[in-house]
């Protein structure tokens, strides 16, 4: 409706005025990262009606070739960054090949960016399952139904194969594909960027020190 949209609009503008006014200081970034990127994504869910939780994972070959691709976060907590993917695709295979990663998540209404870095591993096969049995059974058969990544003939391809797997279950639940599941990022260092007037923005890096955390101001 016209009305709500209005104000989510209006809502969003008066978070962005009050963040770019206030800044972000050593103060009331406190000491753990983890804290904060959950006070900001709520803050952004509050503000931005269109996937808050949209973020890019950038990935690498084993010989550092890079590539990037836009991701949902599923889940974060103190234990780190949850997504969730095929483990035979592209980004699979090479955070097999080379286990660390970097995410970026961008809140425009909020003029906030956050930069995320560190090692990935795969969640146990229980917790890949309890999420993927949330899914929507389309979707579950999809993830069966595409060999992300891999070349194919055409369209129709594809929708064969989906009209195969949706067959083959049509009288029985869709099991967690043994190569489909989660991925967590345990992070070792988290950069909080807020937008300043004059360009003059605030950019603190929390870098990981045994159980703790050391915390930078950088320069914009």
């Amino acid at each position: 409706m016209p009305w709500v949209m209005t104000w989510r609009r209006l809502r969003g503008l008066l978070l962005s005025g009050r963040a770019v006014v206030q800044g972000l200081s050593e103060e009331s970034c406190g000491d753990d990262p983890l804290v904060l990127f959950d006070r900001w994504f709520r803050d952004a869910r509050r503000s931005e009606w269109l996937l808050p939780e949209a973020m890019t994972l950038a990935t690498a070959t084993a010989d550092g070739v890079p590539a990037a691709r836009m991701m949902l976060l599923k889940h974060a907590d103190q234990h780190g960054f949850v997504f969730y993917t095929n483990y035979d695709s592209r980004k699979g295979q090479e955070l097999v090949d080379n286990p660390r990663a970097a995410l970026v998540f961008h809140w425009k209404v909020l003029q906030r960016q956050v930069r995320v870095e560190g090692s990935v591993t795969r969640l146990r096969h229980d917790e890949s399952y309890a999420y993927f049995r949330t899914r929507p059974r389309g979707s579950r058969i999809g993830a069966w139904a595409s060999p992300q990544s891999a070349v194919m003939a055409s369209r129709d391809e594809l929708e064969r194969s989906f009209a195969e797997h949706e067959s083959r279950f049509a009288a029985a639940d869709v099991p967690l594909p043994p190569f489909w599941g989660g991925m967590r990022l345990l992070p070792v260092r988290i950069e909080f960027w807020q937008g300043r007037l004059n360009r003059l923005h605030d950019r603190i890096a929390f870098t990981r020190k045994g159980d703790g955390w050391g915390r930078q101001r950088l320069a914009p």
